[in-house]
Parts: structure tokens; sequence; C-alpha cells
């Protein structure tokens, strides 16, 4: 028979329908009789037909038309929505999709799988998991490691031995014995009270990535898992049914328990659930739609879904990837900018940096060369100020290489640190098996994440910081010899007046996000947790610095294009014209105001999905084969010193002393 899951007012109801001619609106009229017979006081209703309601759908929120035949509007198992008039903008209202979910609206299940091994996972291999492109298989390697190492868990249940979080209590609790006969009621309680978090739930994306991490981390065979509990996780998780986990709660020690309990949670089949097919539903009703069971913990498997650094890395991968992306950028926003301003390319030249070979210094003064040298690509604008007579730029101009390298190694650094934690063990106790014995230790703590996501978060912060400065110099006309605030009919128009504001106000705020997290530290646990990292805000607040970061190049990159309408008929460098005609393809010049926040979200998710890059990129590259000698060849994508002896063309811009 078939049967529809329905939302009423922050309750799901499961329908059956003898008679799929039945209309939607009997659907909605059967939901709502079982919803008032549950209430004691029917519901603040007399009866149905007071009730004046409409049915969505959970998924997408397309409205029903309540005359449609169920067999005609529905499919088997669908959920639907009842909004009764005057609770939509109800505080208690559960909404059925979580934020970002548009992303979702034309999801397809993926065809293609992704093997771990808990050995090799990339940051990039966890973004891709993350937006839903690959399903997860374990390699046999993997499953015959997490095999062994259950034999060793049933053999200590089996014994009756007392092992710290298979046979005794958690935390404070370590020296409290239980009973064989209630060890899987200590898993089920494990998981229930310690999903203790708040705040918002993690975007679909962002679980996904956290539960193919722990997936990761469980594969390398030290957890304790058993092969068939594991294989029910990657069903949930090629299903993309995803639980319900705050993003608020952990201290990132003893590894992130609250995040990982919400999400073992949703595993047993309690708690919320979302996926494309139900939106948001209680997890039972979710996991029965996809035709899954929930997980029936054995002796430790609570523990071992619960115990690691999994929250604080999956966002980190995330951090360090965005990171990277809005860093390469930076430079080619910067040397748009460095052309509006008529500046010198002289400061790139490649002895300077040989001087003071940073990896990342060298390599960010080479991309401002490959993308500025007129002896490859000609610059009337640069023709245009040759023989001016300013001696030196602005440090935010001629200091680039230097503000930006140190932003690229410090990336380099921290996204090492992230990919050795993604392939690392974090559980406590760690199962040896091929030892025969579980040892207690510390691979919990995530002060290695916390600290690096910390730096990075500084590091980052900076391209905001000096962009923000570049910015003021375009918008400043003493400083640009451009119209103020890039507009005409200054007075009657702001022009960029107030982006600028908002490039201040986010760099501002970077200041405060900076502070570092990991500096601090709470005794939890009844001081058996006596020193934590702090890491899971470590890794919120850099992703925020990130976004801010992003935000205020965008607003450069608009300002930058602006300034070049000025500088018209004169044409810039082939890379640079390429850059400027991809942000008129999505914004417009600004020949009087008009709304802003549209041209600035435009361009952010031009840096966003790197396209800015993916047209310069080619230039770069082809620079780079033709400047480094065939005997010497150099990676495309890694800093190296051997950039050092690149040659340099020499300089098209103003003389200087």
């Amino acid at each position: 028979m078939p049967r529809y899951t329905v939302h009423v007012r922050g309750e799901w109801l499961a329908v059956p329908c003898k008679d799929t001619s039945e209309t939607v609106r009997w659907l909605g009229r059967e939901a709502l009789r079982r919803y008032i017979k549950n209430k004691p006081d029917n519901g603040g209703f007399d009866s149905v037909e007071d009730v004046k309601f409409y049915l969505r759908r959970c998924k997408g929120l397309g409205l029903l038309d309540l005359d449609d035949t169920i067999e005609d509007a529905l499919e088997d198992n669908e959920f639907v929505e009842v909004v009764m008039e005057g609770d939509v903008m109800s505080p208690d209202f559960i909404p059925s999709q979580p934020e970002g979910v548009h992303l979702y609206s034309k999801y397809k299940e993926p065809d293609e799988y992704i093997i771990l091994d808990g050995e090799s996972l990339t940051t990039q291999d966890l973004l891709n998991l993350g937006k839903g492109l690959y399903k997860i298989k374990l390699s046999p390697d993997a499953e015959y490691k997490v095999s062994q190492a259950r034999l060793l868990i049933d053999s200590i249940v089996q014994e009756h031995k007392v092992v710290y979080g298979i046979t005794t209590g958690f935390g404070k609790f370590a020296r409290t014995v239980i009973p064989v006969s209630q060890l899987k009621d200590l898993q089920v309680n494990l998981v229930r009270s310690h999903s203790a978090g708040v705040g918002k739930p993690l975007s679909p994306d962002r679980t996904r990535m956290l539960m193919a991490l722990r997936i990761n981390v469980l594969a390398k065979g030290y957890s304790g898992i058993s092969l068939e509990t594991l294989h029910q996780v990657i069903d949930v998780f090629n299903a993309c049914c995803l639980p319900y986990i705050p993003e608020k709660g952990t201290v990132g020690a003893s590894g992130d328990l609250a995040p990982l309990s919400h999400l073992a949670l949703g595993l047993i089949g309690e708690g919320k659930m979302w996926s494309p097919k139900s939106g948001w539903a209680d997890a039972k009703y979710v996991l029965q739609a996809h035709g899954l069971k929930p997980v029936s913990l054995k002796p430790k498997e609570g523990l071992a879904l619960i115990n690691g650094t999994q929250m604080i890395t999956s966002l980190g991968c995330e951090a360090v990837e965005r990171a990277n992306a809005i860093a390469k950028q930076a430079d080619i926003v910067a040397a748009l900018t460095l052309e509006v301003l008529k500046g010198t390319t002289k400061a790139f030249d490649t002895d300077i940096h040989a001087l003071r070979p940073h990896p990342g210094q060298v390599e960010v003064a080479f991309r401002f060369r490959s993308l500025l040298d007129s002896d490859h690509h000609p610059s009337e604008i640069a023709e245009s100020h040759r023989f001016c007579d300013r001696v030196q730029d602005a440090y935010t101009l001629r200091c680039c290489p230097q503000v930006h390298g140190v932003v690229n190694d410090t990336i380099a650094f921290a996204k090492n640190i992230i990919h050795t934690e993604l392939n690392s063990a974090t559980d406590n106790p760690m199962v040896f098996a091929e030892r025969g014995e579980t040892i207690s230790g510390g691979n919990f703590h995530g002060e290695y994440p916390a600290k690096a996501l910390d730096y990075l978060a500084i590091g980052v912060h900076e391209l905001a910081s000096i962009s923000e400065r570049r910015i003021e110099r375009l918008c400043n006309p003493s400083l640009s010899e451009l119209p103020a605030f890039l507009v005409t009919d200054g007075g009657l128009n702001s022009g960029f007046m107030i982006a600028h504001c908002t490039a201040a106000a986010l760099v501002s705020e970077n200041k405060a996000l900076c502070h570092p997290s990991s500096v601090d530290s709470l005794s939890t646990s009844a001081a058996t947790e006596d020193h934590v990292s702090m890491g899971g805000w470590a890794a919120r607040k850099c992703l925020r610095v990130i976004e801010n970061v992003e935000h205020v190049l965008a607003i450069e990159l608009l300002a930058a294009c602006q300034g070049i309408e000025f500088l018209r008929p004169l044409r810039t460098t082939t890379p640079l014209e390429k850059v400027y005609d991809l942000v008129r393809s999505v914004v417009r010049p600004w020949m009087r105001d008009r709304f802003m926040a549209p041209d600035i979200e435009a361009a952010h998710r031009l840096l966003v999905d790197q396209k800015i890059w993916e047209v310069a990129e080619p230039y770069i590259e082809k620079y780079r084969l033709e400047h480094i000698p065939e005997s010497r060849p150099v990676s495309p994508t890694a800093f190296s010193v051997e950039f050092m002896s690149l040659n340099n063309s020499p300089p098209q811009c103003h003389n200087k002393s």
C-alpha cells in the first residue's frame, strides 16, 4: 500500500493511502485528522473542516494542486508538507530545507565512486564528495583491516576484559565497569547524551564532507567498528541522507564529540535527517524512504563513530581549498589594479626576489610578470606612462609579492597539516589488531588542525587588508587620477563610495575573527579532559574570514574594471583584457548609480567558482614554459625556488631611481 510522510507543525506523520485516485486535498485532511487526534486540545481546531491549508513538496517546496489526484501528483513514499494559514511565520515552524539547499534542487545521484582506504584521501577528493559528485566504496584492504579490528573487539567482549569505552563508561566514568548485557545500551546512551550541539545545521555539502571523512578514518581499521555497520554508514552517505548536525558545541578534544554524535544519532534513526527527496524529517522516516534501516550499535561502535577531529578537519579542508583559490586570483585582481593606477612592473624583477627566495614570494612575482610583461602582452596603458616622473609605487602595489607570497606559503603549511589529518586515525582507544591489544592515547586532540586554521585565518586575512587599501587608491582621485569613487557626475552619483566602506567593514570584522581560538582552553568532563583545542571555532571563523576576503577582492575586481572604463580607448595586456571581458559578461559598467549588491555578488561568484583563474591561467602557464629552461622543468602548480632564476623582461612602465 502506498504511503506518504506528511509534515504538520513540526511533526511527521506516516499516512497510508489505499486508493491513489483520492485527491491531494484528501491526503492533507487525513494528515490533519491524525495530527488533531493526537493532540489533547485537538491542536486548537474544532474539526479538520475548519482548517485552511495548502500542500507543498518537501523537495523544492513546489505547491501542489489540492484537486489533483495523488497518483498523478505524487510518487510513493514522497514527503509533503501541510502549511496552515498563520503558521508559516511561527517561530516553531521547521523549514523543510536547510540553507543553501537551492544548490541541491537539481541534485542527481552520482554514478562514479571514490574508493576510500584511510590512506590516500585528498582535500580536493573531500570537496568533491561534499558536492555530491561521487559515491563511496571501501578498498578490499580497508575491509580486511576493519574486519580484523572488529574480531579483537568481539574477543574483548567475550572474555569480559575491562577496556575503556568498550566495557567501561566514558570520561570521568572510565572506571565504571558495564555488564555485558548493557554494552549496546552503553553505546546508544553515549550517542544520545553527547548529541548536545546548538546552532544552525551544517549545510548539505559540509555534512557530506563530515560523513565522508569519518568513513575514511574508520576505513583505516583502528576504530573497532564492524564491517557491517561501516557499510550501513556508507549506504546512508550514498543515498544522500544527511543527519541534522548543529555547527556549535565542539571544544575539539576529545575530538568533535557533539557534532559527530548528531551524525551518529541520525544513523541510528533518531533526531532529524535531510535528503533531496524528503527535506527535513525524522531520521527513521528518511531512512525508510530510501530503503535503509537504522544502525544497531554493537559494543564500541558508538564511540567509534563520534571520537575524532573530523568536524575541524572537514571544515579545514574547505578552508584551505577556498583560501588557495582566492589567493591565486588575488594576484590577478591586484595586477589589474596596478595597471589602472599606472604602476610599474620593476618591483617584480627576478633578481630582486632571488635575493629573498621565499617560494610564495617568488611565485607571486612571477605571476605579476606573466600578466604584465609588455614584451609578451603589449599594454597601451603601460606605454602611456612609460616616461612619467613617478619614482616608485605605494606598498600596496610594490609589495604584493611579499604580502601575497607569505599567504601562499601559509596556505601550503596549513594544507599539509590538513592533508595529514585527513588520513589519520583519531580514535581513543586505538585498536591494534596485529598486536592484539587496544591502547588509550590522545590522537583525538584537535590542536594540530586548530593551530593550522588559526594561522591560515591570520594569513589569508592579509589579502583583504591590502586589497582594501588598493580600493581606497582606486576611489580616491588624489591617488588614482581617476574620477572620485569611479563615477561620472559625482555628487549626483556616489559610485563606489559605500562599496569601499563595505570592504573596510569586512576587514575590520576579520581583525576580530583572526584572534586565535586555539590559545583558549577550558577544562571539561570533571577535569578529565583538562586541555582542549577549541578547533571547531577555529575552523568556522577561518571560513568566515575567507568569505570576507572573497567579498573584498570582489569589490576590488569591480573597482579595477570600472577604472579601465576611464582609461579607454587604451587597452591593457591580453590576459587582463580577458579578465575584464569576463567581468563585463556579468556586470555592466557603472554609468550611474544603481543597486550595487547584486554586482558584488556576481563578482564574488566568479571568484568562488575560480572563473577569473580559469581565464588567466593559460597565459600564466604559457609564460612559465617560455621562461623555464628545458633542462630545468618545474611543476606549474608548485612553489619552488627554481623561479629565482627566471629571466625577466625589462619593465614596461615609468623609470625609477
